[in-house]
């Protein structure tokens, strides 16, 4: 098969590998229907997560067929259309039992693109399946499904609740990729009193104004004033980090008020300084943390009940072989408009059913 495989900080290459297999059991294959690139794929081509090595074939968000599946499987069978999610999960270890996925102990967390290959490629080999797979309603289109694979559930379960987004809150979201445009989604299922969004592309302030945010700021507009006047001085109750740089952390915790949260969402590959001098007296409340995707159902179910907005983030479409194409067209979003690419052609097409006769 061929496959995006990561050759080192800066290169990939679209090319040929063996095949994917069962190894354990639990495992299954998939064919890879439609895939995406993820901000932290352009991490690693940065060099900014060393644990994966030159050879490895990148991506860990997809939707596809089971083609294989091991003998201790039980929720899916080979001609299922899946979602993959960006975490595995073993199912027994502690921090499983306790719904922390992403912190498996059992060979499971965020291993797919990262530890082991993963999905940019023709062919996936998912461990874990029962818990790491979602079979997909007829009722969901794969290209809205593959937006729950991670960035969904990501800024929901690291923006959103980590934030704990309430009525009425002032939420800031800075960055507005894929990442903090699904967390403006999924804040306003809280219905905050207003939801600021910063970012230096226009094109992607634009997206956030349709999805719902109130109010926009360049980044380099002086946000921080901006929700000083919007909160009376005060500061937000709420701001998320979704871009993963020193300086848009240092300018959340500026930007929040004594008694807020701070929800890192973003993914660092430099020291950032925390200003205990100022944040010691604020009785404010940071977090971070990596997706379990715990709430990965529950999203699907409002995908399915059209209750969650996602058609709007994939803005360009390739071919899976245009993989190098894509990369740069992503890797380059202020100037390309670039929210999420997606690449494969979906082999699901819903079927219509057509209204019973009406009864005289």
């Amino acid at each position: 098969m061929r496959a995006a495989v990561f050759q080192g900080p800066g290169a990939i290459a679209w090319q040929e590998v063996p095949d994917p297999d069962i190894v354990d059991q639990s495992d299954v294959v998939v064919r890879v229907d439609l895939v995406t690139i993820c901000g932290t794929d352009l991490h690693i081509l940065k060099g900014d997560v060393p644990e994966v090595t030159p050879g490895r074939v990148l991506g860990h968000e997809a939707v596809g067929t089971v083609v294989e599946a091991g003998r201790d499987v039980r929720t899916v069978r080979p001609g299922d259309r899946v979602l993959i999610s960006c975490i595995t999960a073993c199912g027994r270890c502690r921090y499983c039992r306790e719904g922390r996925y992403g912190q498996c102990l059992g060979g499971g967390g965020w291993i797919l693109g990262h530890t082991i290959d993963g999905t940019q490629a023709e062919y996936v080999r998912v461990p874990f399946a029962d818990l790491s797979v979602h079979p997909l309603p007829s009722a969901v289109d794969s290209a809205d499904a593959v937006l729950l694979a991670d960035i969904f559930p990501t800024s929901y379960e690291v923006g959103v609740l980590n934030g704990r987004v309430q009525p009425a809150d002032t939420v800031v979201v800075v960055g507005a990729g894929p990442i903090g445009l699904a967390a403006i989604t999924t804040a306003r299922l809280y219905s905050p009193g207003r939801v600021v969004a910063v970012d230096f592309a226009a094109s992607r302030l634009d997206a956030a104004r349709a999805l719902g945010a109130d109010a926009t700021v360049g980044a380099d507009e002086d946000p921080e004033q901006l929700v000083a006047d919007l909160t009376d001085g005060q500061g937000a109750d709420v701001v998320m980090e979704a871009v993963g740089v020193p300086e848009a952390f240092e300018s959340c915790t500026r930007m929040v008020r004594p008694g807020g949260h701070v929800a890192n969402i973003g993914v660092h590959g430099k020291p950032a300084t925390l200003h205990l001098e100022d944040l010691w007296i604020k009785d404010v409340t940071l977090t971070t943390g990596l997706v379990d995707t715990a709430s990965t159902p529950m999203l699907l179910s409002m995908l399915a009940a059209g209750r969650l907005p996602t058609s709007q983030l994939v803005t360009h479409r390739f071919e899976l072989g245009q993989m190098e194409e894509a990369y740069e067209v992503f890797g380059r979003a202020a100037g390309t408009g670039a929210i999420k690419v997606a690449l494969g052609a979906p082999q699901h097409t819903a079927v219509q059913v057509p209204a019973p006769p009406a009864v005289a």
